[in-house]
């Protein structure tokens, strides 16, 4: 029986309801791009609202860090990643929960005793040392010299303030060298496979903490790591979890395992966590913003190293892939049924597209690293600002090389190619950008007033829900629960037009984010944006938070036309439009 089902099984026999995982991409939580962990959707029942499931919940939640996206590629990171999880909101505390915890352990799975290992909380200036933990530990069998006591690692906090307290963590001891008798934490042969979270406090603001209205539990279990634990694997990739998807990367590209695990590694995972992505509810598609940057360098990320293994690029080796994932994971998630083909048509159209840039990048990136000398601040920004070349790709191409790049100057550059921007918008920059930002710039200001004008046309409830733009065109995605009719884009065109022959003057100011809503600026993802913000106005007829850069007036941008209106996702829909 799968890990999973075993997990949902012991705890629902213990009074606890199963959950169902919530979407990668939180629905209510604009702080973070995605859920990161089983308990990020659990928060306000953390606390103290009331669940409708009860007071002990389970379930297995799908779960996307990016944080470690350099560490990919190793035998135990993965981005995307499931956490088994059980909670109880006031009902059992540590007792109880450790009880379960070791008897799902123990006689659950079968895992011997001797081979595990915990950590509990050794107390600080405002909270004590975690005492009942510790006992309780010790009466289950485990030797007081396999519990260290530590601070800054059995201490949980979700962020800088809100629900906390302390912690136990169990580890496993993967090795097949001898048990030593006292547990080091700092041993990697022990490997953390659990860990129970206490809250009963709150921090706050003011650094202060307080109790919790109740007393709660949040557990949580890594998947992938204890599946390979029980499997007797040190390798992640190598457990059941894995292989379908190695067996089809070794087959697509006619080579083993052994020698080409990095890159076998980071396709699968990074194929792994697109499917997922491309089937969230959420609609997310490759973009230069937000998720659906993210899903994009992971898509990109993951065609380099498919060109390194020698994988016909053009064959359709990333549909085997997603589809054995998928094949693997319907029973459990049914919006990889639903969205199957949404995902499929994701990942190739993606492909497609950074095929045409990696031919053009790459040729360029042999050329500057013709002579082996190290990549400079303002040829790493050529590379991002001309080829679209994340600075992250160009690092690892050159590390390929063992070259390095000057990130710090690839950072002065980005940030005076923005200030550049801020100023001109401002009309205090009287030489104009250069080459491709001078196009972007307009282009910039006429997401705009195509946001205006469809406000006008369509209804004020459109709102921008992403742009993209290139010294090509631009793209701008929009809310909207129907396809634009011919006379709705004639009658757009013909307002963008109309003010652009009006040339009115595009005006800047900074003022505080809560002012900035209350004068009615527009904008997406308002949670985003500091406390200090920029507001750009045209006339009377657009008024937006944004980082710009934008024309002076809007006489600068030529004719406005537009090339396309298509569907992007439920609810949203695109529009392709040029200046001539």
């Amino acid at each position: 029986m799968n890990l999973k089902d075993l997990y949902i099984n012991y705890f629902v026999s213990k009074g606890h309801k199963q959950i169902p995982s919530a979407p990668v991409v939180p629905e209510n939580d604009p702080s973070v791009l995605f859920n990161t962990a089983g308990m990020q959707p659990l928060i306000p029942y953390l606390m103290g609202q009331k669940h409708p499931y009860g007071t002990r919940l389970c379930d297995y939640q799908k779960c996307i860090r990016t944080n470690d996206l350099e560490a990919i590629g190793d035998s135990y990171h993965h981005t995307f990643f499931e956490m088994l999880g059980n909670w109880s909101l006031g009902d059992y505390f540590k007792d109880e929960s450790i009880e379960m915890s070791f008897e799902f352990l123990t006689k659950i799975l079968n895992i011997p005793v001797e081979r595990l290992a915990v950590t509990v909380f050794a107390g600080n200036d405002t909270i004590p040392f975690d005492e009942v933990s510790f006992n309780k530990w010790k009466s289950l069998g485990i030797p007081e010299e396999r519990i260290a006591r530590t601070v800054e690692d059995n201490f949980w906090i979700a962020g800088e303030t809100g629900p906390c307290g302390s912690d136990t963590e169990i580890f496993y001891f993967r090795s097949n060298d001898e048990i030593p008798s006292k547990f080091d934490p700092e041993d990697e042969r022990w490997v953390e496979i659990w860990n129970n979270v206490f809250m009963e406090f709150e921090k706050h603001e003011d650094g202060t903490v307080t109790y919790l209205p109740a007393k709660n539990v949040d557990t949580g279990m890594g998947f992938e790591r204890t599946t390979a634990i029980l499997e007797g694997k040190t390798d992640n990739y190598a457990s059941s979890a894995w292989t379908p998807v190695i067996d089809i990367i070794k087959e697509v590209s006619n080579l083993p395992y052994e020698g080409n695990e990095k890159s076998m590694r980071i396709i699968a995972d990074h194929i792994r966590t697109a499917v997922f992505i491309l089937a969230d509810p959420a609609g997310i598609k490759p973009s230069n913003t937000d998720q659906g940057y993210i899903l994009r360098r992971l898509i990109r990320r993951a065609i380099r190293h498919a060109k390194k293994l020698n994988i016909d690029i053009n064959s359709n080796w990333e549909e085997r892939i997603a589809s054995t994932i998928m094949d693997m994971y319907e029973k459990y998630y049914q919006e990889l049924k639903d969205n199957r083909t949404i995902v499929l048509d994701g990942l190739k159209n993606e492909k497609i597209k950074f095929n045409r840039t990696l031919e053009k990048g790459l040729r360029e990136f042999d050329k500057v690293t013709r002579d082996n000398k190290d990549i400079d601040g303002v040829t790493a920004f050529h590379l991002f600002d001309t080829f679209g070349f994340p600075i992250e790709l160009t690092e690892e191409l050159a590390q390929d090389k063992g070259l390095k790049v000057d990130i710090e100057g690839y950072k002065a550059k980005f940030k005076e190619h923005q200030e550049l921007s801020r100023t001109a918008s401002a009309g205090k920059f009287k030489g104009g950008l250069a080459g491709s930002g001078e196009i972007e710039t307009k282009y910039h200001t006429a997401t705009h007033l195509l946001n205006a004008a469809l406000k006008q046309v369509v209804g004020p409830d459109v709102h921008q829900k992403g742009s993209n733009i290139t010294a090509e065109r631009m793209r701008f995605d929009f809310s909207c629960d129907h396809k634009l009719s011919d006379e709705e884009k004639a009658k757009a065109e013909e307002l963008v037009n109309k003010w652009i022959e009006e040339d009115i003057p595009v005006t800047v100011e900074e003022m505080n984010k809560e002012d900035a809503i209350k004068s009615g600026a527009e904008c997406m993802f308002i949670e985003k944006y500091p406390d200090r913000v920029t507001v750009y106005s045209i006339g009377n007829i657009s008024k937006e938070l944004c980082g710009g850069p934008h024309v002076k007036h809007t006489g600068e941008l030529g004719k406005f036309k537009i090339t396309k209106e298509e569907a992007s996702s439920a609810g949203v829909r695109r529009i392709k439009a040029v200046l001539e």
